[in-house]
């Protein structure tokens, strides 16, 4: 495997951003690849960066024998949305990062290729990502997302501290509810129509601060058409618990093989 760390200019975010990516290396009598890889987006949590990924977990390692590229961004603490004080995140995610990563390196630009995962704010992202563009992504991973953003801004509202200020930045004084940002009612909007629809993959542990929302998430989808994975075994908001669950969503995600 080949670790790359890539700084580029955003456009959309008029400054310098970050991704680091993982690209199968084919050994010197394979000859290069004729095609483009599968690839996940695979996205940071709250007060992290595009290296997290890379330095809590053996996601290298965890990918060496597959056909499949990991593009890991920065995103700040976007909550990977267009902030009512900041830069347009949700298009810098579902629009500009995959046309320049697609343009830099060798990945398919097609659906049945394009997966993605997070942890925490990165679960939310991966949902909001794919419930709101299903067009674009064959499989989503949430990992301790939050999942009931709603429920989850009427709490931090409430308190005072980083979360409250970043909170504050990226949705204002907004009711998202029934918007772009409610993931409960995108599960009922697109659920049970005949819109293409991500694979889901669902995991929190039964000691994690989120275990609430991924339960209410649960309940709402298992009513849907919605093809749901769910792991609610024991772990907290943790990185060892992210390592092992990063390996059943490797294993889980539908990678055609070359």
């Amino acid at each position: 495997m080949a670790l790359i760390q890539c700084e580029f200019s955003s456009e959309v975010l008029s400054k310098s951003m970050a991704m680091n990516v993982i690209l199968p290396q084919k050994s010197f009598n394979q000859g290069v690849r004729k095609d483009k890889y599968p690839t996940l987006f695979l996205l940071h949590g709250f007060s992290d960066n595009h290296t997290i990924w890379a330095r809590n977990t053996s996601i290298e390692r965890h990918v060496s024998d597959l056909d499949l590229a990991v593009v890991m961004p920065a995103a700040d603490n976007s909550f990977y949305t267009n902030m009512r004080d900041g830069g347009d995140y949700w298009t810098f995610l579902t629009e500009e990062l995959p046309f320049v990563a697609r343009s830099l390196f060798p990945l398919s630009d097609k659906r049945e290729d394009t997966f993605v995962a997070g942890n925490s704010m990165g679960g939310y992202g991966a949902l909001k990502w794919g419930l709101n563009k299903p067009d674009q992504i064959a499989a989503v991973a949430t990992l301790s997302g939050v999942t009931d953003m709603v429920y989850h801004l009427e709490n931090i509202r409430n308190e005072a501290g980083d979360k409250n200020s970043s909170l504050s930045l990226v949705f204002g004084d907004e009711d998202i509810r029934n918007t772009a940002s409610d993931m409960l009612w995108k599960l009922n909007q697109i659920g049970n129509t005949d819109t293409e629809r991500p694979m889901l993959y669902q995991a929190c542990g039964t000691e994690d601060f989120l275990y609430e929302h991924n339960q209410r998430f649960f309940k709402v989808c298992k009513d849907t058409s919605f093809d749901l994975t769910t792991d609610f075994g024991p772990g907290d908001h943790d990185w060892k618990y992210w390592d092992k669950q990063i390996q059943h969503v490797l294993q889980w995600l539908p990678i055609r093989k070359d």
